[in-house]
């Protein structure tokens, strides 16, 4: 287990891999920022942007994909570390009101954008949530599920055929599992894949790996947890940080877990791992993610 040096977010999120480019990206969601490491020789750069950025996913024509405070968003990284977003779709104001904003996000086997939206002040415990699909032909369709707290562990099995999402809020601490359709880039028949009520920990994101296991973030547990397809437990790996918060496969051979964290003292830092940034390689192997429109 190997710690970024150098790095140290507030809310670190949404680790992607992004295989043209052989790097890793990341997102500090109050930080408004978007970090990157390039894999040959741990290179790091980062950008700024003028609103926080909660998910992000590689486009297939360049740039990113994100989802942001106000909508969805095309962004371009500029040399001079900007940020030009151009924004692409976003939910009427009543879905995404003041002290809302995306969060947990990625594309499905097939391109398509997915996300999902949440009231920032968890305390507040307001089921306004929404889940969307975004696509270059068919625009933003949703909500499609609705009345989330705080949506997260959006993930695809290796066939696309099974769809999951958490509600990492500690009054829900659930991962749904649902049927896909691939073709309508929908969702059916929605089910409790893990009920983590009684366990260590919020299931926050998640990625699948090439045996279809799912793994969870246990959000203020310090562990990352693989889960059977039928939701046995199958791993636990502990972690020097309480606050998980996703994980993503990546590297030449898929074989490696960059795991970003929370710091609650936030931008000032806290001593020891906590908003730390960790790489790892856990024996297994995960899943190319589609580029969005590709």
């Amino acid at each position: 287990m190997q710690r970024i040096a150098g790095v140290h977010c507030a809310t670190g999120e949404c680790p992607i891999w992004h295989a043209g480019e052989q790097s890793w990206y990341w997102v500090d969601i109050p930080a408004r920022r978007i970090w990157r490491m390039a894999h040959a020789d741990g290179a790091l750069r980062r950008w700024q942007a003028d609103e926080m950025v909660a998910c992000i996913a590689a486009a297939a024509g360049g740039g990113l994909v994100a989802g942001m405070e106000t909508g969805i968003y095309h962004l371009d990284l500029n040399d001079d570390g900007g940020v030009a977003a151009q924004r692409l779709a976003a939910p009427p104001p009543h879905e995404l009101g003041e002290g809302m904003r995306f969060n947990d996000g990625r594309c499905d086997r097939q391109g398509r954008f997915w996300s999902g939206t949440m009231f920032m002040d968890m305390g507040a415990a307001r089921e306004v949530g929404g889940l969307y699909r975004y696509s270059r032909d068919g625009g933003l369709h949703g909500p499609v599920v609705t009345r989330l707290l705080t949506q997260n562990g959006l993930a695809f099995s290796p066939d696309g055929r099974t769809m999951y999402l958490s509600d990492s809020h500690p009054r829900r601490r659930v991962v749904w599992a649902y049927d896909y359709d691939i073709e309508a880039g929908l969702p059916s028949r929605e089910r409790v894949f893990l009920d983590l009520a009684q366990q260590k920990g919020r299931p926050d994101g998640a990625a699948v790996d090439a045996d279809g296991c799912y793994w969870t973030c246990a959000n203020d547990g310090g562990l990352l947890q693989r889960f059977t397809p039928q939701g046995a437990l199958d791993r636990e790996i502990a972690l020097p940080m309480a606050k998980p918060s996703m994980c993503a496969f990546g590297g030449p051979d898929l074989q490696t877990l960059l795991v970003t964290s929370i710091d609650p003292a936030g931008a000032g830092g806290s001593e020891g791992d906590a908003g730390a940034v960790l790489l790892l390689r856990p024996g297994v192997q995960g899943i190319a993610e589609t580029p969005f429109g590709a």
